[in-house]
């Protein structure tokens, strides 16, 4: 596994970015280019390859594309192939093909270290533990990109606080586990189970007899280890999708609450007004300014 280390004492300068979206079957074309760029996969699976190595970014993952090297498609991509991508450049960087793990635990367990930190890893290709908060960046990145800010350090600024935040989750998931993190491993199996189901209608009670809880119990375990209940935990993820949903699709509110597993329209606009202070359709107005391309 690469790292790309990045110094961010100064914010990355960002050049472009966008939200790729497609009703045809698609392949990336080959190029070289001269900035870094950041691949979020959004949905179904992009197909691209750098330097021969071969990549299948997924729904939930991440990619880095280094500057001066090919990258191109090499398998055609299903329609409605989506992700975003940024551009960026930074000129001080280094790339390694490691993190130990007494780096990590340092820089975890270590306030003046903590405090101090000037640089940042990022995997080559990654699977983020908390997607949505990368998505929810993203989209805000995209919104003030195409809202003409007087300045653009605005956009700098955002994509370095994405960046970090790519970095964070990653340090989070290198720590080695250890006997007193038992538990840890299970919340974590139980947290990506659910991630990955939680737009199939699923409830507590299927959670708790998948992973065989009692589902008091696994309620009482899931929030004492992350500060929420698992309810709230499903509830986050349907409203991260619906968000992608609302500023990527035109899909109607009905379709989209459908979509994440809601089938009581009014329950869904209930619920995400609840979580983000706003109905649906005033989400979608709000953060409608996103360029979208096809090519």
């Amino acid at each position: 596994m690469q790292y790309l280390m990045l110094n961010i004492e100064k914010p990355v300068e960002y050049i472009s970015g966008g939200r790729f979206i497609t009703e045809v079957p698609w392949s990336h074309s080959k190029r070289i280019i001269d900035s870094f760029e950041i691949i979020i996969g959004i949905n179904e699976i992009l197909y691209i390859e750098q330097d021969s190595t071969k990549y299948e970014v997924k729904p939930g993952q991440t990619l880095i594309l280094f500057p001066h090297h090919l990258h191109q498609g090499y398998k055609i991509c299903n329609k409605h192939v989506s992700f975003y991508w940024f551009h960026f450049l930074c000129p001080d960087t280094m790339i390694r093909d490691q993190m130990t793990n007494e780096e990590v635990i340092k820089i975890r367990t270590d306030p003046l270290i903590r405090g101090t930190v000037k640089d940042i890893s990022i995997p080559k290709f990654a699977t983020p533990s908390a997607i949505q908060r990368i998505n929810i960046l993203s989209n805000q990145l995209l919104h003030v990109d195409n809202s003409h800010y007087y300045t653009r350090l605005s956009m700098d600024y955002l994509l370095t606080s994405l960046l970090i935040e790519l970095s964070e989750q990653t340090i989070s998931q290198s720590v080695l586990p250890n006997k007193d993190s038992e538990s840890d491993f299970n919340i974590n199996r139980i947290m990506e189970w659910t991630r990955i189901n939680s737009h199939s209608g699923i409830t507590v009670a299927d959670v708790a007899a998948k992973f065989s809880y009692h589902k008091d119990y696994l309620s009482r375990f899931f929030k004492q280890k992350t500060g929420k209940t698992l309810q709230e935990y499903i509830h986050s993820l349907k409203i991260s999708k619906a968000k992608d949903l609302l500023t990527g699709t035109h899909m109607s509110i009905k379709a989209i609450s459908n979509q994440v597993g809601i089938m009581d329209e009014k329950y869904f606009m209930r619920l995400f007004k609840k979580h983000e202070k706003m109905t649906p359709s005033q989400y979608r107005k709000a953060y409608s300014k996103i360029h979208f391309n096809s090519r």
